[in-house]
């Protein structure tokens, strides 16, 4: 089976960062008497992710208000009219409600037409890319021209109930669990994919491939899944060790196929973006698919892992910083919990 387009361009990035910035010391501050009980030193969650700081929204912000204003900026960027989208898919882990989507709230913020077709897909650190490849089958089989993929995370629930079961339990063990936890940042994001016009030169979404090891479902989860915020107590647990090691795994496997898939050659692709998890991931990753580190671009150190939000953000920045540059075949390698790999190939003009 073949994943390959010949008609989608990426026309262009939205984000928005929330203005809260929280430091590891930050939470470290608020987690002084289990760092007493455990004798840990300051300093040790920054040492053990390579994270510094991340970003909150205020409380209370909606996640579709976040998803809403990245999606105007990518609509600017664009230069398409609202009317142009033909299709709006919502990609993120926090969602408002079980129903309706809330890509119904998104659409209706950017006044988007009534014959634009509005859903959710839900994939743990995944839904972006899953709704890049969604929308660029839909332009790629004619049915639209242009669509939309947004995101939007919210991180400061989910570390301020953790921070309470830490404080509760004291327990080292329960650290291990949701160390993974206090590396989430906020955020929101918007792709806008359109069918390629050869008087715009634009990154063109080459293809790609997937691949999954599903029997290690239970390695990352978080729930229970009533919104956020929710009323019910969230509880999200990760087998830190058992995602890296069975996600470099998946990770080495879906590169060779990649590399196959799109005819790169050795030393090929020439940057890449990876789904941001913090400095352990990154390093092993790199080291097992033998890329040098001056490939990748990274913004963990200072956003933290902000779910579906953290790879296509990276892409944004690094576009923005002319760090990805014209004829760069560029590797957009995403992982979710799961486990589910997903790697898009992008040649940048």
């Amino acid at each position: 089976s073949q994943m390959k387009y010949n008609n989608v361009s990426i026309a262009s990035f939205g984000y928005e960062l929330p203005p809260n910035v929280v430091s590891s010391a930050d939470l470290e501050k608020r987690l002084e008497p289990l760092y007493a009980a455990l004798h840990f030193k300051k300093g040790q969650l920054e040492a053990l992710t390579g994270i510094r700081e991340r970003r909150f929204w205020d409380p209370g912000f909606a996640v579709s208000q976040g998803a809403i204003m990245a999606g105007k900026k990518a609509l600017d960027a664009s230069g398409l009219s609202p009317e142009a989208i033909q299709m709006l898919i919502y990609g993120g882990v926090c969602r408002e409600n079980l129903e309706p989507a809330t890509a119904c709230a998104v659409s209706d913020g950017l006044k988007l037409g009534p014959a634009t077709l509005v859903y959710d897909v839900s994939n743990a650190c995944l839904g972006i890319m899953n709704g890049m490849v969604q929308v660029a089958n839909a332009i790629e089989l004619g049915h639209i021209e242009a669509g939309m993929v947004v995101s939007c995370e919210s991180a400061r629930q989910i570390v301020d109930i953790t921070i309470d079961r830490l404080l509760e339990s004291m327990n080292m063990d329960v650290f291990k669990q949701t160390v993974a936890t206090l590396t989430g940042g906020s955020g929101a994001v918007a792709v806008v994919l359109a069918r390629t016009d050869k008087s715009k030169p634009r990154p063109r979404l080459m293809g790609g491939v997937y691949r999954s090891a599903l029997e290690h479902h239970g390695l990352c989860t978080w729930g229970p899944d009533s919104g956020i915020p929710s009323s019910g107590l969230q509880v999200m647990n990760t087998d830190s060790v058992g995602v890296l090691q069975n996600g470099v795994t998946l990770g080495i496997e879906t590169f060779e196929a990649f590399k196959r898939e799109l005819d790169f050659k050795d030393g090929q692709p020439d940057k890449i973006i990876c789904h941001q998890v913090g400095a352990t991931h990154q390093d092993t990753l790199l080291r097992s698919i033998g890329i040098p580190k001056q490939k990748d671009f990274t913004t963990f150190q200072y956003l933290g892992n902000i779910g579906t939000v953290s790879l296509p953000i990276t892409a944004a920045m690094a576009a923005d910083r002319g760090v990805l540059e014209p004829g760069d075949l560029v590797g957009l390698l995403g992982i979710g919990s799961g486990l589910n790999c997903l790697m898009l190939g992008v040649r940048w003009l």
